[in-house]
């Protein structure tokens, strides 16, 4: 699996669930289809600003994984009483992240949050349905990228 940028080839991950079609929140699947890079975040205590469109990640950033909730796929601040990931990990993963258009910005509830480019845990492990890719990889495309970007997921 990999990803075509520049002329170049990424390896990548994708999630768990395989490539699909039909994207639901929680099935652990990367959605197919073509979508557009709207935002990226950084953590600016672990990383340079890797372009000038790049916003930092604050301490009480998360993003809204509540199909119920009316913040659904969009990110907030805490404190938050609805299902919710935090940006801010301990763990490196969401150091820098490339925010793609998946269900936004008019959300379908169910359809699945957003899907991340972001660092991945190890070589081609599965994600949660983002797709991830190594550390000094994430970052070149990042400094290169910009906003509206296609991102062109075809089935294998």
């Amino acid at each position: 699996m990999g990803l075509r940028f520049r002329g170049r080839h990424y390896p990548c991950s994708v999630g768990r669930g395989g490539l699909t079609a039909c994207k639901r929140e929680g099935d652990g699947a990367t959605p197919i289809g073509v979508h557009r890079i709207v935002g990226m975040l950084y953590r600016p205590d672990r990383l340079a600003r890797p372009a000038d469109w790049a916003v930092p990640i604050g301490p009480g950033d998360i993003w809204s994984d509540d199909p119920e909730d009316r913040h659904y796929n969009l990110m907030i601040r805490k404190p938050y009483s609805h299902s919710h990931e935090v940006l801010r990990r301990a763990d490196p993963l969401y150091d820098l992240v490339l925010i793609t258009d998946w269900n936004w910005p008019e959300t379908k509830p169910g359809h699945g949050s957003c899907i991340f480019l972001h660092q991945w845990r190890r070589p081609h492990y599965p994600t949660e349905g983002c797709i991830a890719f190594r550390r000094d990889h994430l970052i070149d495309i990042a400094r290169k990228i910009q906003p509206s970007t296609r991102l062109i997921v075809r089935p294998q």
